[in-house]
């Protein structure tokens, strides 16, 4: 049976759990229909997500179509929690954007739009809740146009809409509207429309197919998760307009793990999306893993439990995700079969915060399960501090208040976490080198010889370790000893901030047995790595955020004057009938002061939304 992998994505409250509870329910995977206030939706199964109402992680869960079978990805909505969309989009084979027909395009929708758009994959809009007060459709319309992209069209309309009666019915086949917006991305339509004869119905559709199946063009309709209201329609467009990928059975494993979990026993459970082959219960697998310091690791072991979504048999084909148990270790983002390279879709978190355990003989307990979270989710960073403290990198502070019930909940640890601070990095300058021959260094002695050299890595590259010395004139510990004190010493660099994007090269060694040990060239690595960071230098760099924000006609002029004073770096300002749209970046320090200052300069009218958005090196005062 062909399988369509589609994520459910959209702002926080738009329904994304409510239309997977009702897409389940309407075609029998579930016997009755969850709801979020009620805490029973099938994909929302925490009990911190539960108690608060919002997705946290993505979940995946599964139903049939006619002859297809469809695995629906319900991604977090807030925010804080976009590394868990990230992974989504690795795995999807196409996207249902959600937007509620009451508060419209949401500065959430227009990010997401954007990276879908950017990869252009095949998406569907629906908009919800057009059984709600204020539930708007052609004016909803226009906005989608001009906020996210002008390449849509309507498939359905909707009668009596924002009343509890309101019913969706199909546009018609031959609807000029969609010939008209077709014609913007396919040039057969557009010859057709211009000097005829009139697209048919049927050529439309094969048009309609074909253009959002290459994600160029996107389909809207309307509908109602909790009333029901135009989901069928939405099942019919998504199976009908965008094929499956070919999935091929012969050749080794090829996948991706998007999430990992541990299961009521505390073992590992890893989701993994198979492109190509199969994976059977007890075949031994390999997984490859980038390392942040850009080497390739392994990962191996025997699956010991396999349960394919929505069913399909006791082997995982390709197409489809499977739940496997038995791969220890196994973190997010490892994969079967070649590594590629990846740029991520979304920014890497700039927040940093020290948690510290409310009783101090928790401290170690509340480290190992920071880091056990951690390794859950590579992107919150989590790093030994001073005092017995946990450094974390997190997006926000409703992620922070989450980690907090997580830790309270699942590991018994009450934690404090201090107010969060933008994180600075600091990047070598140039080029250093240092040089200590034993036995005599720095007035302390150490039976080891170690000569390093710092340079810029590429970016985005974290830290890289290489050698020129020969790998077997130390003993395999001292190596390991080197590399492993090089990277923890960088945490903290010239100007105090994390030092990134380096290249540390061993370019000399030595050794005398049996005196040697692995201490000695731990306590001399720091020196030398300090010596060679001072000639090469470094310059700190500080992130940003990349803004939007929409204000009422009178207030453009206080906003971008007092955005100005900030530092902010204007990129556009749309609109001018209704309200102004301003785009932008700004440094993410100053972030903080905009939020509280733009209620008092539009009125209370004004919206904010920010993302990180890379780093810049600080300008000085």
């Amino acid at each position: 049976m062909p399988t369509l992998n589609i994520g459910i994505l959209a702002h926080v409250d738009a329904g994304k759990t409510s239309l997977t509870e009702r897409l389940l329910f309407d075609h029998g995977a579930i016997d009755r229909l969850g709801g979020v206030d009620a805490g029973d939706t099938r994909t929302d199964d925490g009990d911190i997500e539960r108690r608060r109402g919002i997705t946290i992680r993505s979940a995946v869960a599964a139903f049939t179509a006619g002859d297809t079978r469809i695995n629906l990805i319900d991604t977090p909505g807030h925010s804080d929690f976009i590394a868990e969309v990230e992974r989504a989009l690795e795995v999807l084979d196409s996207a249902v954007l959600l937007l509620s027909a009451v508060e419209g395009v949401q500065a959430q929708t227009r990010v997401l739009m954007r990276t879908l758009r950017r990869l252009r994959l095949p998406t569907v809009v629906f908009v919800n809740k057009i059984d709600r007060a204020g539930a708007r459709s052609a004016d909803l319309l226009a906005d989608i146009r001009r906020r996210l992209t002008p390449c849509v069209a309507p498939l359905t309309d909707v009668r009596d809409i924002g009343t509890a009666g309101a019913r969706v019915t199909p546009r018609p086949p031959g609807d000029p509207q969609l010939a008209e917006a077709l014609a913007e991305v396919d040039p057969a339509v557009l010859e057709a429309v211009v000097d005829g004869p009139e697209p048919t119905p049927d050529e439309l559709r094969k048009a309609l197919a074909a253009r959002t199946a290459d994600g160029s063009f996107h389909p809207v309709l309307f509908g109602s998760a909790l009333g029901g209201q135009g989901v069928a329609e939405l099942v019919e467009a998504v199976t009908g307009l965008i094929p499956p990928p070919p999935a091929t059975a012969d050749g080794p494993p090829r996948g991706t793990v998007f999430a990992v979990r541990p299961s009521a026993g505390g073992e590992r459970v890893a989701y993994l999306r198979l492109y190509e082959g199969k994976v059977t219960l007890r075949q031994r697998l390999t997984l490859l893993r980038r390392e942040a310091d850009g080497r390739t690791s392994e990962v191996t072991g025997r699956v010991t439990g396999l349960d394919v979504i929505g069913g399909g048999g006791p082997s995982l084909t390709a197409g489809n995700i499977a739940a496997l148990t038995g791969l220890n270790g196994v973190r997010v983002g490892d994969r079967l079969g070649p590594l590629a390279e990846r740029a991520p879709h979304f920014a890497r978190p700039t927040l940093e915060t020290l948690v510290r355990a409310r009783r101090p003989g928790q401290a170690a307990a509340l480290r190992t399960a920071l880091l056990t979270l951690a390794d859950q989710d590579p992107l919150i960073h989590a790093r030994p501090a001073a005092s017995g403290a946990t450094a974390l990198l997190l997006y926000g502070e409703v992620q922070m208040e989450v980690l907090a019930a997580t830790l309270a909940q699942d590991f018994g640890i009450e934690a404090d976490f201090e107010p969060g601070r933008v994180r600075f990095l600091e990047r070598p300058r140039g080029i250093g080198e240092a040089v200590e021959e034993m036995p005599w260094h720095l007035g302390t002695r150490y039976w080891a010889t170690i000569g390093l050299r710092v340079e810029p890595g590429p970016l985005g590259s974290g830290g890289l370790f290489d050698y020129e010395t020969e790998l077997g004139a130390l003993p395999r510990a001292f190596h390991q000893a080197i590399e492993d004190t090089v990277h923890a010493t960088l945490a903290t660099g010239l100007r105090g901030a994390s030092v990134t994007d380096y290249r540390i090269t061993l370019i000399r060694s030595g050794y005398c047995a049996p005196i040697s040990t692995a201490a000695d060239f731990r306590g001399l690595t720091p020196l030398v790595l300090r010596a060679a960071l001072e000639r090469a230098g470094t310059r700190l760099y500080e992130p940003y955020h990349a803004f939007e924000t929409e204000v009422p006609l009178d207030a453009l002029a206080p906003v971008t004057a007092h955005l100005a004073s900030l530092g902010a770096e204007f990129t556009g300002t749309t609109g001018g009938s209704t309200a102004w749209v301003i785009t932008g970046e700004l440094p993410a320090r100053r972030v903080r002061e905009i939020e509280l200052r733009l209620p008092g300069l539009t009125h209370g009218e004004g919206v904010w939304w920010s993302r990180p958005s890379g780093d810049r090196e600080l300008r000085p005062h």
